[in-house]
Formats: structure tokens, sequence, C-alpha cells
């Protein structure tokens, strides 16, 4: 798929100034003669697996529904009222890929994945908030989207959906093939379609402090190092043997201050907590993978390429891949790195790679996280 333009006249830099995590942007003709990558039944087979998080959301007599996928039962595409969402449709399908990565303006380290609403006339998913931007690409027929910048994000209770209990939209737009629409984070938003449609959305990572808290104390687990065992050789007869005395306090206290980190844990903590796969990522191995030399001779014609699966991120000497890092030297990071940005590099670029690279690739190779060109 070659390079899109995407933001109208504006460039990443103009749109990332003024638009991102700012305000809200309406392109007509973001791709002009867009056409959905998917069928509806292709889309419906994704969301019967166990392995594709789906969710099939209907509105019935004024009361919401929700059912959690495999979604092996649809209702007939001629009821009004109901909508099928499918989570990493880009992890299934290369076309759906290869539209996510036009977003590469953003670092990857920020982008998540592209979801696919199908939606029969008159349905929605309520007024909501995401707590991440988003672009919401219109695919097929047409959709109404209401949005507004309220403060009062309060949520009706008791309903399987977080739909905002006062919204009070403040501008509406209706989106035809083609069209995108771009959010900032917690900007209200309710969209209905108007007859049959299909709306992509490419959202973003925003992972809260607390979760990268918690996982970075998991990952210092494993370098802390403190020697030694509590002791009190000068230890008295206490009055109160339930009260923690306050030299055991001191003394853990000073030896629990001695944990430090630097920012080089801090990069190869964030390195492997955001390249790691999602629960749901499965890799596929080849089924008979060639020997060692085959598939550098292979590679040598046609280059190598990162599986769809594959996240790789790298910063200084640190490089990351499906939450795994190493160190490479100043030679093989040249060769590392545009794995990385291009996800590919052909022959002529892996020849300049050490064997640490070439052992490294067809170990990745093997385990299905890079494929041959």
């Amino acid at each position: 798929m070659k390079k899109l333009p995407l933001l109208g006249n504006l460039s990443p830099a103009e749109f990332l100034r003024d638009y991102w995590h700012k305000k809200p942007l309406l392109i007509r003709g973001a791709i002009p003669g867009f056409k959905p990558l998917l069928k509806f039944e292709k889309l419906a087979e994704l969301a019967a697996l166990n392995h594709v998080e789906s969710r099939l959301v209907s509105l019935r007599d004024g009361e919401w529904d929700m059912q959690h996928g495999p979604l092996t039962e649809l209702p007939a595409r001629s009821e009004p009222n109901w909508t099928m969402l499918v989570q990493g449709v880009n992890l299934h399908d290369e076309r759906a890929d290869e539209l996510l990565r036009q977003f590469r303006f953003v670092p990857d380290a920020r982008l998540d994945d592209l979801m696919v609403s199908f939606a029969t006339d008159g349905a929605g998913v309520g007024p909501h908030y995401d707590s991440y931007d988003v672009f919401l690409l219109q695919a097929h027929g047409k959709r109404r989207w209401r949005i507004g910048a309220q403060q009062d994000l309060t949520i009706i209770e008791g309903l399987p959906l977080k739909i905002l209990a006062n919204f009070e939209p403040e501008e509406e737009f209706v989106l035809e093939p083609g069209d995108m629409l771009y959010l900032p984070p917690h900007y209200a938003h309710d969209g209905i379609a108007e007859g049959e449609c299909m709306t992509y959305s490419i959202g973003f990572r925003s992972p809260s402090f607390q979760e990268l808290g918690e996982s970075f104390l998991q990952f210092m687990a494993d370098s802390i190092d403190l020697p030694g065992r509590y002791a009190d050789p000068e230890l008295q007869e206490t009055k109160n043997p339930a009260e923690i005395p306050k030299h055991m306090l001191a003394t853990v206290t000073e030896e629990l201050n001695k944990v430090r980190w630097d920012e080089e844990d801090v990069t190869i903590f964030l390195g492997e907590h955001m390249s790691e796969p999602k629960h749901n990522v499965f890799f596929t191995p080849p089924a008979k993978p060639l020997t060692f030399g085959r598939f550098m001779e292979t590679a040598a014609k046609r280059g190598v390429k990162l599986s769809s699966k594959t996240l790789m991120l790298y910063r200084g000497k640190n490089v990351f891949i499906n939450g795994e890092s190493l160190a490479a030297g100043r030679a093989d990071k040249v060769v590392l790195d545009v794995l990385a940005n291009d996800r590919r590099i052909d022959g002529a670029t892996l020849g300049k790679a050490t064997d640490d690279v070439t052992e490294s690739l067809y170990a990745w190779y093997q385990d299905g996280w890079v494929e041959l060109g």
C-alpha cells in the first residue's frame, strides 16, 4: 500500500502540533475512494475465533446487551440496532496491517491496533469516551457522529457498557467512505449507523502509570541484590511482644533504600513491556523451516520482514522484540534499526549483518517472528 495523505492538507508535524491530544479534526476524503479491506463474511469468521477479541452490542426495547466473543451466531444483517466489534484485525489481515502502519508518524510504542466495527441501521454503542487517541475511518456506508468536549464523564450505573449519563453533543458530522474523524482522549462521542456501515478505528496505547509501576517493580525483582539476612545481636527483652521493634523497622528501611534504578533499567523495562505481545497473540512457525544455510541463501535474494504480529523497538544500544531484549554493537544496530523502522530488510542490508544478527534472525524465523520477504 502506497503512502497515503490521511491528514488532508496537514503535515504530520502540523497535526501533532495543533490537534494531537488537543482537539478533534474532521478530514473529508482522507483516503479517497476507500473500500473495506475485509468483507462482512471474513470479519464474522474472525469474530468466531477463540484468540480474536470481539463483542456483539445490541439495543432492544431500550435495553443494552453486550456479548463477548467468540461470536458463533450473529443476528440477521437485515435486523437493525446491532454492532459487531472485532479488535486487532491488523494481526490477521496484511492489508489491515498496512493501513495501520500508515499512522507511524506516531511511534510504534504508542500505536495499538485496528478495530473494525460493523453496524446495522440505527446501531451504535452509546455515547462514551475513550482514554486514548483514536482515528475513526469510515470504510463502508454512513455513520453520524455527535461529539462534545464535556467535562462531566459520569457513567450510567448498571449497564454492560460504559455509557455517559449526561451526553451533551456540540458538533455533528455524517462520515462517508474515506472520511476520517480524529478524537483526543476523553472526548465524548456517539456514532450511529445510517443504514449498514463499517468503521475502522485506529487506536493508540496509553498505559496507566499504575500499570507501568506495578510491572516495573516485578521487572526489578529479577535484578535486586540485597545480600545478608536480618539479625539483631543487641536484642533486648521487650515489654510489648506484638509491637514491631523500632530498630527492626529502621534496619529494613535502610536496606530497602539500597534498591536503585537508573535510566538504563527503565529503558530495558519499557522496551520489553511495550513490545510484549498481547495475551491472545500467537505466532505461527514455518511448517517446514529451512536449514540455516538455506534460510540465509533465500534471505539474501528476498530479504526478510517482520511478522505483522511482531513489534520491534529500540533505544540506544538496546533492541526489543516481542518482549525480549538484546544489546547490539554499532554495526549490528545499523541493520537492526533498519529492520525495526522499515519492518523489512533487503538482501544487501542483510549482507552487512554479523553472525550474531543472522543467528538471531534465524531463531526469530523459526519462532514465526520474522518471515522471508
